[in-house]
């Protein structure tokens, strides 16, 4: 007792400390930035019209509106090749400095945008709001609380992930030490999606900035207006650290901007469709640069017999609305168990019809905007496709009160029964609010129809059995599952994010989507340096002996023999082949210095 008690005082003392420093508020600097030009203040202004887009593109702008309202909001220029390549370039020459500054500094960097985004909830969604539809909370779903979830995770891990993780150095380098080093890469590119503006750039730039990157990002057209304001974010942050000036960039453009910076940069993270994650992927290939593709998902959601019906039909309602449905991971085919078909279906839509769609900023609505002009017709023509085919109507919410020049962008969320694998609905993206719901027999069958897909992103399978929702998730193959819940994997972001197949391949979150903005280098050194160093044996030294493979043969077997004994007879056989070795030149040294005395 009398040894263990000073270590239980040191124990006790040391944990008191740690306590007392976390009470203790990390000293964080605010930053100002301007919102004046971003802010609806609900009064009427110039530029303030009905916007009607124009059936083709006009090359030269980016035209931004709300697509709630179809207010005009300002446009930004489609940069040309040689402009992103100067962007890159200077993003590049600011990346040198970054790549020898601290982590101490970097985490600084994460705390200044943490306090910004917590103090300013309100301005980050209302913005994210206006330019894509979505309701405020949708926004403070996948917009704040990823974002901040993910800085949290590289406050607390993000060094030790990048830090040299040493490694076995295995039986012949015994005498070495081997460690892989995470280095810079140097200019991150990322292409990303219109549908979480906020998160889809902080998503990019935090891992590759906090890994000692650079990153220039290509915002979608439909999302250019909050893209640039959230940049001022990240610049007044960087500038309040110290970073150089253009280490992270946002571009706007259109598909001949996303071309020239993919063969600009050192690596691609690319969030969008399949077929121009291949367009991509051919660009990248001419300069072989490294890409990350997130193509979307068709996920399965998954209902056995033995659940709480009026629990998971919740769940199941928020899987699929949640952004109006336009969510990469968003739940986009229903199998219910037979057993429960009927009862899962009568809650799902009692719910649905609770549920209003309407300008998000305009009153309560549960429900907001489809954001891409003409989208609703596809949503419509997938219905029409499911409905010619044997689909019914089982239920749909309600619109709030639209402006005539708005209806189009809205898309009442939809129930749809008695669907099958035949019905387009089943097979393509939606990408929109509807739900259809399909019966199934027995686990087999289930895994069957939810490997029926050319998308492998996420799955979501629901059973009162762990074990047994558990077995049917491993059979699924896809890159993520979630065991009685509906995309938690993104809010645990020590985990990679990522699928298979057309939904794309590499990750990004998690350790995996750190490192992957680092070149990993592999590192060997002399573990007992200067006392024990590399030396070539005598017998396969330059010119080789003529018992060199002999010598080889042995050393194998003795450092890689099925048992100890074999081993421990090849161990001497080598040292007894060196000894020899070693002896000979001796021997021919004294014969010659014999026969020079009696010359």
């Amino acid at each position: 007792m009398a040894f263990w008690w000073p270590l239980l005082v040191l124990g006790f003392a040391y944990a008191l400390c740690r306590f007392l420093l976390m009470l203790i508020p990390p000293n964080v600097p605010s930053i100002d930035v301007d919102a004046s030009d971003v802010l609806d203040d609900g009064k009427a202004k110039e530029n303030c019209f009905i916007f009607i887009p124009s059936r083709g593109r006009t090359l030269e702008k980016v035209q931004c509106y709300e697509p709630a309202t179809m207010k005009y909001l300002g446009y930004f220029p489609a940069l040309k090749p040689d402009e992103v390549r100067e962007r890159v370039a200077q993003a590049r020459k600011a990346q040198k400095i970054w790549a020898r500054s601290s982590f101490k500094q970097r985490r600084q960097f994460l705390r200044i945008l943490l306090k910004y985004i917590i103090e300013h909830q309100e301005l980050i969604c209302e913005i994210s709001s206006r330019d894509t539809g979505k309701t405020m909370v949708d926004a403070s779903l996948g917009e704040i609380m990823t974002t901040c979830e993910k800085i949290t995770w590289l406050l607390s891990e993000g060094e030790r992930w990048l830090k040299p993780e040493y490694r076995s150095s295995g039986r012949s380098m015994l005498h070495k030490t081997a460690k892989v080093e995470f280095h810079p890469l140097g200019v991150i590119g990322a292409i990303v999606s219109w549908n979480y503006p906020f998160h889809n750039i902080f998503n990019p730039m935090l891992a590759a900035v906090f890994s000692g990157n650079g990153v220039v990002i290509k915002v979608s057209e439909h999302a250019s207006w909050s893209g640039c304001f959230y940049l001022r974010i990240i610049q007044a942050a960087l500038a309040a650290v110290g970073a150089p000036d253009n280490l992270v960039d946002v571009i706007t453009g259109f598909a001949e901007t996303g071309e020239a910076l993919v063969s600009s940069v050192d690596k691609v993270i690319f969030v969008g469709s399949p077929g121009v994650g291949k367009t991509i992927m051919r660009n990248a290939s001419d300069a072989l640069i490294p890409v990350t593709l997130e193509l979307g998902g068709k996920d399965a959601f998954i209902v056995c017999e033995d659940v709480d019906v009026s629990h998971v039909a919740q769940i199941a309602v928020r899987a699929a609305l949640q952004s109006s449905g336009q969510n990469c991971a968003g739940a986009e085919r229903f199998y219910v168990h037979r057993g429960i078909y009927s009862k899962f279906v009568a809650e799902v839509v009692r719910i649905v019809k609770s549920v209003s769609a309407g300008p998000p900023l305009s009153g309560k609505y549960d429900m907001g905007a489809i954001c891409m002009q003409e989208h609703s017709e596809k949503l419509q023509n997938l219905v029409n496709d499911a409905m010619d085919k044997g689909a019914e109507l089982a239920g749909r919410g309600s619109f709030g009160n639209l402006g005539g020049d708005a209806v189009d962008q809205f898309f009442p969320p939809t129930v749809l029964v008695n669907v099958d694998h035949t019905m387009q609905l089943m097979q393509e993206e939606a990408f929109g609010p509807i739900l259809p719901i399909m019966k199934f027999s027995s686990d087999e069958e289930v895994v069957k129809l939810a490997n029926d897909s050319r998308y492998g992103l996420g799955c979501a399978v629901f059973s009162g059995s762990k074990r047994r929702a558990k077995e049917i998730a491993s059979q699924i193959h896809c890159g993520m599952a979630a065991i009685n819940d509906f995309a938690s994997n993104y809010m645990c972001q020590s985990l990679p994010f990522g699928g298979v197949k057309d939904s794309g391949f590499g990750r990004f979150a998690g350790v995996e989507g750190l490192r992957a903005c680092c070149l990993m280098k592999s590192v060997v050194e002399d573990r007992w340096w200067p006392f024990i160093k590399t030396k070539i044996p005598k017998p396969i030294q330059y010119p080789v002996a003529e018992n060199g493979f002999e010598f080889q043969e042995y050393l194998v077997e003795a450092l890689y023999g099925m048992n100890v004994w074999d081993r421990l007879r090849a161990l001497i056989n080598v040292l007894k082949m060196l000894t020899e070795q070693n002896t000979i030149p001796n021997s021919s040294s004294s014969s010659s210095m014999m026969k020079r005395k009696g010359d």
